[in-house]
């Protein structure tokens, strides 16, 4: 191979992919490249990181590195900071006559960890005067203030075709190799299990046994299955944790990673409705699928609905990255505790109850624990977990964030920040949503049999009296073996209480001028313009934006 007089660095980051993926295809049309993934210390040290989503990642970086060598490529894993790193190999690239001569990467909607690395690379850029082109992976606008003409923008994104992946791509040759006089470059062997020394022992053993399992095939298998078999039950069941595994097409992690572009599914879901649409074609000519006609567009219209609202949230933290820290509204600050350190012995009981999974709410308890195992469950029951915390149990929700972002191995800061202030009820312009455990249970667990699953203490108990075990009599509970406050715990709070107390405590601020102002301006900046411009500046927000997100 010929030697290359300057060569790109394409830095994947959330875009572990090469299929419509405009950094690499540009960065390939320029001229050589380098492609990079980096394991960063600051990153992985936040506390919503978890190794199982560093699983999903390491799974997701070994396929990515054999389609990029099929091309005559190959993907670089090092570790250290970006910053330190990117230094290392433009004084490599120097040293061999070879000049970096650009940087491209996808945007980032991120943590505040990210945002500052983001911002430190844009220095480091600028002062060595290295371009860095970043580019949209998502409907998600930079620098936008408010949500005027956003849904048009989106529209627009979403229309442009996939691009297809590149093809040869030449390859910048640095020596990587370990030299005493190149500080800082830490080249990973492939395969997270490899990683000892690197990262702390938590991140070398996720303890999510049924987590699902990255990379670009998986990704593609995934949305296919759903498109073509799956996705029938979408609308009717996606709410139930006995079938939402199945019917809801779970694409979150691979959106989460980028093992498959949001624009790629967009383009897939609009292919399958319109051939569903066109009334032409004989059935003998349509693909095969399970289902009527009817089912499928419905649940496809439910589907459309939320590809897009996975933006829509995305967007509120890309457009105020302080809502990872602070209530979207101000008028709600210091309605709870959030410094855990100061929390009594009351508060703390709590949250580590709801935290393993024993608050005496059979539901709560057992999507606890089945999150706990899998790493997914879906929205509705998400939106549970979230309001018993924050109206049950009174918590903050920022603990209660991080809690389940370790959890998710689907983490997506944008939508989970906003969605947890969300159902806490501190964003000002939302529905106040108090689930009542026993209902969701009575409603989308109705056998008891996810329950008993997950909680098998409960095994033997009764189904009419599954959804509030503590209200059998001490005979009852002696003869199916499940003692209330021995084998199972008494309920943390009661309901109706906690709901009383919860809608009272929301109810006084609500009233307040600070509030309604605040509501006005949360709007504004964020609200949905369903209704165009001039109604979203002119009317009060009437708290309809609760959305699902069963991606």
């Amino acid at each position: 191979m010929a030697p290359v007089s300057h060569f790109h660095i394409v830095w994947f980051k959330r875009d572990l992919r090469i299929a419509d993926h405009r950094p690499l295809t540009e960065a390939t049309a320029a001229g050589a490249v380098l492609c990079l993934w980096v394991l960063e210390p600051s990153v992985w040290s936040a506390a919503e990181a978890h190794g199982s989503q560093l699983l999903f990642i390491d799974q997701s970086l070994a396929e990515l590195d054999d389609a990029l060598k099929a091309r005559g490529g190959g993907l670089t894993v090092l570790r250290g900071e970006v910053v330190e790193v990117l230094d290392q190999l433009r004084s490599l690239g120097a040293r061999s006559d070879t000049g970096l001569a650009g940087l491209w990467s996808h945007e980032e909607t991120g943590l505040e960890v990210t945002w500052a690395r983001d911002r430190a690379v844009r220095s480091w850029s600028e002062r060595h005067g290295v371009p860095w082109t970043e580019h949209r992976q998502f409907g998600v606008v930079r620098g936008l203030h408010n949500r005027d003409g956003w849904a048009s923008r989106w529209n627009r994104f979403m229309a442009d075709a996939p691009l297809p992946a590149p093809g040869r791509l030449q390859t910048a040759e640095l020596d990587l190799g370990l030299k005493s006089d190149v500080a800082g470059l830490e080249r990973l062997p492939r395969g997270g299990n490899d990683w000892g020394g690197f990262l702390p022992d938590a991140m070398l053993h996720p303890a999510r046994p049924r987590a699902q399992t990255g990379g670009l095939t998986v990704g593609g298998n995934t949305l296919d299955a759903f498109l073509n078999e799956r996705g029938r039950s979408y609308q009717k069941a996606m709410s139930s944790p006995l079938t939402a595994p199945s019917a809801c097409s779970r694409l979150s992690p691979h959106l989460a990673y980028g093992t498959v572009s949001l624009r790629t599914v967009h383009h897939a879901v609009e292919e399958v409705a319109a051939e569903l649409k066109d009334e032409g074609t004989s059935l003998r000519e349509r693909p095969a699928r399970p289902g009527s006609t009817t089912e499928w567009r419905r649940a496809l219209g439910s589907f459309r609905k939320r590809l897009r609202w996975h933006d829509h949230f995305i967007q509120k933290l890309e457009s105020e990255p302080e809502i990872e820290f602070r209530n979207m509204s101000r008028a709600y600050d210091g309605l709870r505790d959030e410094d855990e350190a100061g929390w009594d012995a009351e508060t703390r009981f709590r949250f580590e109850a709801w935290t393993a999974g024993r608050t005496g709410y059979p539901m709560v308890d057992a999507c606890m624990r089945y999150l706990d195992a899998t790493g997914w469950i879906n929205f509705r029951m998400r939106a549970m977990l979230v309001s018993f915390a924050a109206y049950h149990l009174w918590l903050h929700w920022r603990p209660v964030a991080r809690v389940l972002a370790q959890r998710f191995v689907d983490f997506e800061p944008g939508i989970h920040y906003p969605q947890c202030q969300m159902q806490s009820g501190v964003t000002g312009i939302n529905a106040l949503r108090i689930y009542s455990p026993a209902k969701q249970l009575l409603d989308h667990d109705p056998d008891g049999r996810f329950v008993r699953k997950w909680v098998p203490e409960l095994r033997a108990v009764p189904s009419e009296l599954l959804s509030e075990p503590h209200l059998m009599s001490r005979g009852v509970q002696e003869q199916v073996g499940c003692v209330i406050d021995r084998d199972y715990p008494a309920p943390l709070v009661d309901h109706r209480t906690a709901y009383r107390r919860a809608r009272a405590r929301i109810g006084t601020i609500r009233k307040t001028a600070e509030a309604r102002e605040e509501s006005q301006r949360v709007y504004r900046r964020h609200g949905s313009r369903k209704r165009g411009r001039r109604a979203a500046l002119s009317r009060r927000p009437r708290s309809t934006e609760q959305l699902a997100l069963d991606v």
